[in-house]
């Protein structure tokens, strides 16, 4: 019984979120007094919530709040739909111009070979030419920790073989038992 009543709360509460993100629209307005903005973008001046709602079905349109915190509140007379419809457009529209920028990861040992270590780069290269970043890792075990020298060395090799493709977003820096370095694309 505890469960289920915790449980109806967060859900309860999850619910007036989500009302509150969405506008209010003809008769959920219950304000005494709201500004008014017709249909042609016209201040109509400050008028009760009633006469704002006959104004908005007298053209075939909605009344909707656009501005809840404004003092009074600020409706406009609009076609709800068809603004959604356009809200919804804009949103799409935006994901699809997003780029989306993977980080890829290349572990290395302090004690590495260096042919290793250019397979490594070119593997790190093809990530970069796909527009990726990439995570360079070393993890240095046991007693390895006490030569960190050895481990800066290998990583500025490896930033010298990818010079040309890439630039240090973040130096190499210790980090616990890792060593850590973020390498972008070049922008040439």
């Amino acid at each position: 019984m505890y469960y289920s009543f915790f449980y109806g709360k967060i859900y309860g509460r999850c619910q007036t979120i989500k009302e509150n993100n969405e506008l209010q629209v003809n008769e959920q307005i219950r304000d005494k007094e709201i500004r008014l903005i017709d249909a042609d973008g016209n201040q109509a001046g400050i008028m009760s919530a009633k006469e704002a709602q006959i104004l908005a079905n007298n053209s075939n349109l909605d009344l909707v709040k656009v501005a809840p915190k404004a003092k009074p509140p600020v409706c406009k007379i609009m076609d709800y739909g068809k603004y959604k419809y356009e809200l919804a457009k804009k949103e799409k529209e935006a994901r699809k111009n997003q780029k989306i920028i993977n980080v890829k990861e290349v572990r290395l040992s302090p004690s590495i070979e260096k042919h290793d270590l250019e397979v490594k780069a070119n593997q790190a290269t093809r990530f970069l030419k796909n527009g990726d970043k990439v995570k360079v890792s070393l993890r240095f075990r046991g007693r390895e920790l006490g030569n960190v020298n050895l481990g800066k060395e290998v990583m500025e090799s490896f930033r010298e073989l990818l010079e040309d493709v890439s630039q240090v977003e973040k130096p190499a820096k210790l980090e616990g038992k890792q060593m850590i370095m973020v390498l972008a694309p070049k922008n040439s």
